[in-house]
């Protein structure tokens, strides 16, 4: 639990970790504009992507992929952002590293919080939403090297891992699916809103962030494809490598089959040719071996060996 607050020039930035009630009912002393609805959502850790509009500033529920090492998954992590002319709120659990950093940077240098905040309320937001989404990228670029992995080592042996591991990307890559694609119309939003906060000019900016998303988008789609056509790929390796298995233990029990025969009517009490010969049971296995070479011979010559 930590407000902290960085003023320079026309902009004040108010970062708060952790929010408790406490920080919701300060934040709400300081800006009694905001609504009580939004003030809500703050401490909800369950908001959708948004965009509110009030008549004197803006509201934003964003949502940034954050990295699970223990159940190798992408979780959402969410950052709410109040723009309000010449002040800038933001409330988050601390987790997504750009915003952090560049608040640590402008609290220990001067020249960090000009190029930050000294250009106004609508390039510091701007420069804040777009360090966040450029942080995707090195996110998908680990989920590239994952796939690339996946590739090389399809067609080795050990399909139980490489099947694992489809399945662990696969789940991430949906997961950030997901992330990314609620971004999208928010962005898009902010290109277009009409709101007397962000200037005309801001459409651009906004605008490239959007191409960043939608590129990221494709990315995503792209590795989901590919994830599933290794999936489809492990399945029908996985259905041959049981057919082959299948198909030994067919043979073998087909060739045991006479074998079988010939020595339960040879373990009957009833008088058999070779029964009272003392080379029975040589001749026996001799006809037993004959019978299976030429059994083995037909299903090499029939190809179902």
């Amino acid at each position: 639990m930590a407000t902290r607050i960085i003023q320079h020039k026309p902009v004040t930035w108010t970062d708060i970790v952790h929010p408790s009630a406490k920080d919701v009912a300060a934040l709400r002393g300081r800006f009694p504009g905001f609504h009580p609805l939004n003030l809500e959502d703050v401490l909800s850790r369950i908001e959708r992507p948004k965009l509110d509009q009030d008549d004197d500033y803006l509201f934003l529920v964003l949502h940034f992929p954050l990295w699970d090492s223990r159940d190798e998954i992408s979780r959402a992590s969410e950052v709410n952002i109040f723009v309000q002319r010449g002040n800038l709120v933001t409330v988050h659990n601390g987790t997504l590293k750009p915003l952090v950093t560049a608040f640590q940077r402008c609290e220990a240098d001067a020249a960090e919080r000009e190029r930050l905040l000294g250009r106004g309320i609508n390039h510091a937001v701007y420069t804040l939403i777009d360090q966040l989404v450029d942080y995707i990228f090195p996110i998908l670029n680990k989920v590239d090297r994952r796939v690339h992995a996946i590739e090389d080592a399809l067609f080795q042996s050990n399909a139980k891992q490489v099947i694992q591991e489809i399945a662990l990307v696969r789940r991430d890559i949906i997961s950030l699916r997901r992330i990314i694609r609620g971004q999208i119309p928010i962005v898009q939003e902010l290109e277009s809103v009409e709101h007397p906060i962000l200037h005309e000019h801001m459409e651009e900016y906004f605008g490239d962030i959007a191409d960043h998303l939608f590129k990221l988008r494709d990315i995503a789609d792209e590795n989901f494809e590919v994830i599933n056509s290794f999936a489809d790929t492990a399945d029908t390796l996985a259905s041959y490598r049981i057919n082959e298995v299948m198909r030994i233990l067919t043979v073998i029990s087909v060739i045991m089959l006479p074998l079988t025969l010939i020595s339960s009517i040879y373990g009957m009490n009833i008088v058999l040719p070779f029964a009272d010969d003392p080379h029975a049971f040589m001749i026996t296995a001799a006809i037993m071996i004959i019978i299976v070479i030429l059994m083995l011979a037909w299903f090499r010559k029939r190809g179902w060996l």
